[in-house]
């Protein structure tokens, strides 16, 4: 599939073979960026966790979130997240409903957004698959994603 991708240049787009189909991967998907438990816990953790992700032979940290690539760029930004996260935008949800991981918060006044998940692949194959319940913070935290690997 096509997404776009925040890059200091602006929005790049970028093929999710490309980007997630070769080495070892972590993407990990909050529901909206800016929100509160995204921006306080879910993207600073895996910011801070990097080294360790890439010590362990992690080639790439992908942050995917059902909003366009000028708000991930911001956000990504806002975060610091630099070279340590690839900030993922799935504008229309389309990655995210071909997973089957799509969260209907329409009610909330957010429309389409993804659950939080946290998987690893390794050459496009997924070893590992992590959702979190509703309102949950523990199986897709950066934490519990290396434990995992």
């Amino acid at each position: 599939m096509k997404l776009m991708v925040a890059t200091a240049e602006g929005p790049r787009e970028a093929d999710t073979a490309e980007l997630l189909g070769r080495g070892k991967v972590v993407l990990f998907a909050v529901p909206g960026a800016f929100t509160p438990t995204c921006s306080a816990k879910h993207l600073p953790g895996f910011i801070k966790l990097a080294p360790e992700f890439k010590a362990k032979g992690v080639d790439k940290i992908v942050c995917l979130a059902v909003n366009d690539a000028y708000v991930m760029g911001a956000w990504g930004k806002d975060q610091k997240a630099g070279d340590a996260v690839v900030m993922l935008a799935d504008g229309a949800g389309a990655f995210t409903k071909a997973l089957g991981l799509e969260l209907d918060l329409a009610a909330r006044g957010m429309g389409l957004r993804s659950q939080r998940f946290a998987l690893v692949a390794e050459d496009g194959v997924v070893t590992h698959l992590a959702v979190e319940e509703p309102g949950g913070f523990e199986v897709s935290r950066a934490e519990a994603v290396l434990e995992a690997l």
